[in-house]
């Protein structure tokens, strides 16, 4: 019987297929064009909104131009050319009337209505999705044929963008040298199709594509996190190191005379496998770990605590009048649930252990940008719930929707 807290999707959103269909057949294997997946769909954000984001000093954004598809090229031969933001308003002034993509990354942290798009996609674990990035393109703006590590639905918002792309992931690309960005230096598509307003194509990790703009046109790419296994491993070790007592040593008060001195005897390294043991196979701890590392904010982009906090009665009361609340753009929250009933919140790299009496308020607030007063209301009474929802308002991950 499905969850009626689960979030829906439209029924067009992956064309005919369930999302336990489009899971099993398609994710991470090879590519779905969907036609209309969004019907009637609108871009939330004119050109001009979404380049004067890029003015923004605290907005990761990035020109690309394509010199050598134009007649006059670049002064220094150069084909491909990256201009990192912010921008000031001279930088658009500058810019040659084709062959050029602005793209700017995490708009749905920047834009309620953009962030929303998300809920379409929360058949998947929150964690797992990165964020937003609207690219605009006029005639022939495009970013060169390329890989990229993670899986991404690219939306089109407005225009059309003529998507060239393979069906299996190459292995071992080979880019062009001597640039700023990683462009194939050979490219042979498989399939080949035009995108409108609506339409959507899902490609998974590795698989080369390359989108022209055929006219003003601009994509919505939802990309998901995969961080890579270095990462992951530096990043638990780190933690782990700080977990251990700087004091404790190796020590082996029950040794025996050694028979060969020069020998690292079976005892030995049995000592050192259950010093590293007790670390790694911890999975409380691994489990802790990556809540935190799964939710610390990505880049450098920090929530802002309240001036002035709210006490909890005060939070209580106006949920209960109808108050929705919103994740705030900096907020990462997830939650993991345990053996005994109890869970752990974690909110931008922070713990916090609640019972199961709170869980439902986790769940509520957790995975999602909007979160309905009706959700919370019947919570409020539980011993801890409205200053669990206070703590996160104050430390400025959750505000009142008042739009």
């Amino acid at each position: 019987m499905p969850d009626p807290s689960a979030p829906s999707i439209p029924s067009s959103l992956l064309g005919d297929l369930s999302p336990e269909t489009f899971l099993s057949e398609y994710w991470q294997k090879k590519p779905l064009l969907v036609r209309d997946a969004l019907p009637d769909f609108r871009s939330p954000l004119e050109p001009e909104e979404l380049a004067g984001l890029a003015l923004e000093p605290n907005v990761e954004s990035r020109i690309i131009l394509e010199h050598q598809a134009r007649e006059n090229g670049a002064p220094d031969g150069t084909p491909w050319e990256l201009r990192e933001g912010p921008f000031d308003q001279d930088a658009f002034l500058d810019l040659p009337e084709t062959h050029w993509t602005l793209l700017v990354q995490e708009v749905d942290r920047l834009v309620p209505e953009v962030g929303d798009l998300l809920e379409h996609f929360r058949f998947l674990p929150d964690w797992r999705i990165d964020d937003v990035m609207i690219s605009y393109a006029p005639e022939g703006g495009n970013v060169g044929p390329h890989i990229d590590n993670y899986d991404v639905f690219l939306l089109q918002g407005l225009g059309h963008r003529d998507w060239q792309y393979g069906t299996a992931p190459v292995e071992d690309e080979s880019i062009v040298e001597g640039l700023d960005l990683r462009i194939l230096d050979t490219f042979e598509p498989d399939e080949q199709h035009v995108l409108g307003p609506g339409d959507m194509l899902y490609l998974p990790p590795r698989v080369a594509h390359h989108g022209v703009a055929t006219d003003d046109c601009m994509t919505y790419s939802i990309g998901f996190r995969a961080p890579s296994h270095r990462e992951l491993v530096g990043d638990f070790l780190q933690y782990a190191i700080e977990r251990i007592d700087p004091d404790a040593r190796y020590s082996d008060p029950e040794r025996g005379p050694a028979s060969a001195p020069g020998e690292i005897g079976d005892e030995d390294l049995a000592r050192i496998r259950s010093v590293l043991r007790d670390v790694v196979a911890d999975d409380a701890a691994i489990d802790r770990w990556f809540g935190r590392f799964i939710t610390e904010p990505q880049r450098n982009r920090m929530a802002v605590p309240r001036e002035n906090p709210l006490p909890p009665q005060e939070v209580a009361d106006q949920i209960r009048t109808g108050t929705d609340l919103r994740r705030t753009p900096a907020a990462r929250i997830a939650f993991t649930r345990h053996d005994d009933g109890t869970a752990t919140l974690f909110a931008n790299g922070e713990a916090r252990d609640i019972n199961d009496a709170l869980l439902p308020v986790a769940d509520a607030v957790a995975g999602r940008e909007h979160i309905p007063a009706d959700d919370l209301t019947p919570h409020l009474g539980v011993d801890g719930a409205a200053a669990l929802l206070a703590h996160l308002i104050n430390e400025g991950l959750l505000d009142f929707d008042l739009a």
